[in-house]
């Protein structure tokens, strides 16, 4: 039996999920400008891990978001928003001592940069004394980010406690999305921690793009990214709008992206990541869970925000069955 076909930890995945990662208070220009000149910012919710709970939470999949907000007005909004969408956030602290996280978002005709203001910031006092929590305790399938080793020592201890157990003695499987921000690694360390980590969860995604920037540029496709990462039960290689590919054992399945009216990218990956865990979850096969991510990425690039409004569910029906000739010259547009 080879490494890529060898059971690991309890599988099929099953509810609830509980997504652990820090979410902040995003300052918006409105409407969208450069920074230095607008008159108005709006303020909207921006966390990797809860945009995956809220999506999976409109797929019908109990989902909790686990994190540190502080006792502020930002962390208040926060939670209630994250809850408004059906997420469990009983698993969220409050932190008397540190302030939410704060990011300001500057547009630009190259593009939008964004400034972190999360240093010191509660959820990055996050340790491993969290695993303790009933929410995570419980849990079917823990989602996890690189987004979380970044901000802190104990961060990042908190995610090897939960990646570095042996598939088969961990409570329940661990999906990770490599997220790759490179402001948030200045020490250069990304590469090795994210590729270590990469390597030990049961399901991780990862784009092409970001692949090529951390390990090399040598990783010309889908299939070079799966030598460099041979050992997670399932891995989701995406090649932005242009397809995905999910390995799992020996298998590999490519499923084109539907075109869709970009309006903001942000926010994309983690829907993607979503929809496919969501697929799964509803036992649809790899295809299937595939397509659904696809769809639940394009809510997301079809606003300005982290988290749109899924197609209505007789459309999205309609195109998870789509033969796939259809599927491939579609677009999921409405």
């Amino acid at each position: 039996m080879t490494t890529t076909d060898r059971p690991r930890g309890r599988w099929p995945v099953r509810p609830p999920v509980t997504c652990i990662g820090e979410t902040m208070a995003a300052l918006v220009p409105e409407p969208a400008a450069p920074l230095e000149g607008a008159d108005r910012l709006g303020v909207r919710v921006a966390g990797a891990e809860s945009n995956v709970a809220m999506y999976l939470a409109d797929h019908g999949v109990p989902a909790r978001w686990v994190s540190a907000l502080g006792d502020d007005p930002f962390g208040r909004r926060i939670r209630a928003e994250v809850a408004a969408a059906g997420v469990d956030v009983s698993g969220v602290r409050t932190d008397p001592l540190r302030p939410t996280g704060l990011l300001v978002k500057d547009p630009g005709t190259d593009g939008t940069r964004v400034h972190y203001y999360r240093r010191g910031s509660a959820a990055s006092a996050l340790t491993p004394e969290l695993l303790d929590d009933e929410a995570v305790r419980t849990a079917g399938l823990v989602h996890l980010s690189g987004i979380t080793p970044a901000l802190s020592a104990g961060c990042r201890e908190l995610v090897a406690a939960l990646l570095e157990p042996p598939a088969d003695e961990r409570p329940c499987p661990v999906s990770f999305d490599v997220n790759h921000r490179a402001a948030l690694w200045p020490d250069g360390t990304a590469a090795g921690v994210l590729l270590a980590l990469a390597r030990q969860a049961d399901l991780t995604f990862v784009g092409l793009d970001e692949a090529q920037a951390l390990w090399g540029e040598e990783l010309a496709d889908a299939a070079a990214v799966r030598e460099l990462l041979p050992q997670p039960r399932i891995l989701v290689v995406k090649d932005g709008g242009r397809a995905a590919t999910a390995f799992e054992g020996g298998r590999a399945h490519t499923v084109p992206a539907p075109r869709v009216e970009v309006v903001e990218p942000v926010g994309a990956g983690d829907a993607f990541a979503a929809g496919f865990l969501a697929g799964l979850l509803h036992g649809e096969g790899t295809v299937r869970a595939l397509r659904l991510g696809h769809l639940t990425a394009g809510a997301a690039l079809r606003v300005t925000g982290d988290h749109g409004p899924l197609p209505d569910p007789a459309r999205l029906a309609g195109l998870l069955d789509a033969e796939a000739a259809a599927w491939a010259a579609g677009t999921d547009g409405r």
